[in-house]
């Protein structure tokens, strides 16, 4: 039996897809244990997987980011983006690496699969000693820098021309000599504290460094890239495990008009009044039927920010099955959550985006490069804008073909997990004492 051991980030968008991919495997006849935060360790029991929780002094609460990195909501752009990726990704480093270490000096794993935000296991990738094989599964839109497309942030379309190269080999010179200097700084005192060298790469393309990395997405919703190392593999993304959606029954709003999804996902939805509340009012008036979630959170925090009772026309609830919704639903409204956001796609249906936080804008950039999603460039519409948008995607074919072309994409895929675990097998074979 082939012992494999999962790691991921304490954030709901990372473990979701590690569970998904622990269950598979295990049912394939492997040992998993998944190495994550303390808030997951009932899911991860549920999956039929041993759980080894983080160090508590980087165990941090998902939905209670505030408490993690204060002021959070004070800042904008790229100064935000570099806060989050150096609280939540790269100041953990060194504890999670202790964390890796025990567990490897405990058990004899096979193989070494994490989430590629989790850089505890950059020391791994980095050093000289032996170790055992190590295989990453990227989450969120690549972020890997290449000449063909702009640096990862900037939510800005790839570009065809040796203008657009030119362009954004400059702004990654200037972002990595500026803004993202400190990140850089940051990440490279965290490996040498860890005992190990500077990252020989830059923050974004760690990615690269593991034996080989399974892209959870499709070539249809990610920027080409000529220089793309071959250790990258696209798989499809794994089906979301959230067993917590089948909870009780459901039903969609009566009648026959077209039902248009809204939600701010589980992620960055503290605040219903960036996307919830004026999508329920821009959509009130209009001939269609909504559905709302919050994403778990109590449905009061929404009904109390309206100017007035839920629309006749809406539906608001926590949580709601994809697998019953999204077939009969023509447009997703979403913040921009990436797994949201292709499955929808992978059920042909066009999305409207909003999304300003975390890797949101590169997902909105995505969806409308692709052709099948608007962009709306903001993280909080007004109501007109979220009204045109939704009448485009409702009535502009191209909006449909594009997902349509996208879901064919999204079928013709492999199973992920067969995948993963062709790779756990081959790699294993190979003897445990590797070296880089």
């Amino acid at each position: 039996m082939t012992k494999v051991l999962l790691l991921s980030s304490p954030i709901f968008g990372h473990v979701s897809p590690m569970l998904a991919l622990g269950r598979g495997l295990r049912r394939r006849g492997h040992a998993v244990t998944l190495l994550t935060g303390s808030k997951y360790a009932a899911s991860v029991a549920g999956a039929g997987l041993d759980f080894l929780p983080l160090p508590r002094e980087v165990d941090y609460d998902d939905a209670d980011l505030e408490a993690w990195l204060p002021r959070r909501e004070h800042r904008t752009r790229i100064a935000a983006g570099r806060y989050d990726i150096t609280g939540m990704f790269v100041r953990p480093l060194g504890p999670q690496h202790d964390a890796l270490t025990r567990a490897l000096a405990a058990t004899p794993y096979d193989a070494v699969v994490a989430d590629t935000a989790f850089l505890g296991v950059l020391p791994l990738l980095t050093g000289n000693g032996p170790r055992p094989p190590v295989l990453g599964v990227s989450v969120t839109p690549l972020a890997l820098t290449s000449p063909d497309c702009a640096p990862f942030g900037s939510a800005l379309a790839p570009g065809r021309t040796a203008v657009s190269r030119s362009r954004n080999r400059q702004i990654d010179f200037l972002l990595r000599h500026g803004p993202f200097k400190p990140l850089q700084a940051d990440l490279d005192a965290q490996l040498v504290a860890a005992g190990s060298a500077p990252s020989p790469v830059g923050y974004f393309d760690v990615a690269g460094l593991f034996d080989r990395t399974f892209h959870l997405s499709i070539p249809g919703l990610e920027y080409p890239r000529r220089d793309l190392p071959s250790s990258i593999v696209f798989t499809g993304p794994l089906p979301p495990e959230r067993p917590e959606l089948a909870r009780g029954p459901w039903s969609p709003p009566p009648g026959n008009a077209p039902l248009v999804h809204v939600t701010q996902g589980t992620f960055a939805n503290a605040d219903p009044t960036a996307l919830l509340v004026p999508t329920l009012e821009a959509l009130a008036a209009e001939p269609v039927r909504v559905v709302a979630t919050t994403g778990g959170r109590p449905v009061e925090e929404v009904l109390e920010r309206l100017d007035g009772p839920l629309p006749a026309n809406a539906q608001l609830t926590e949580l709601v099955p994809y697998a019953d919704l999204l077939p009969r639903t023509a447009v997703v409204v979403t913040n921009g959550g990436w797994g949201g956001v292709q499955q929808a796609l992978a059920h042909g249906v066009p999305v409207v985006v909003a999304g300003s936080s975390e890797e949101k804008p590169e997902v909105a950039a995505r969806a409308a490069w692709s052709g099948a999603g608007i962009d709306l460039r903001t993280g909080r519409p007004s109501a007109r804008r979220l009204r045109r948008a939704v009448r485009a995607a409702l009535h502009q074919p191209r909006y449909r073909a594009a997902a349509e072309r996208l879901r064919a994409e999204f079928a013709a895929m492999p199973d992920p997990v067969d995948v993963v675990a062709a790779a756990v097998l081959e790699s294993a074979r190979v003897p445990a004492d590797r070296t880089t």
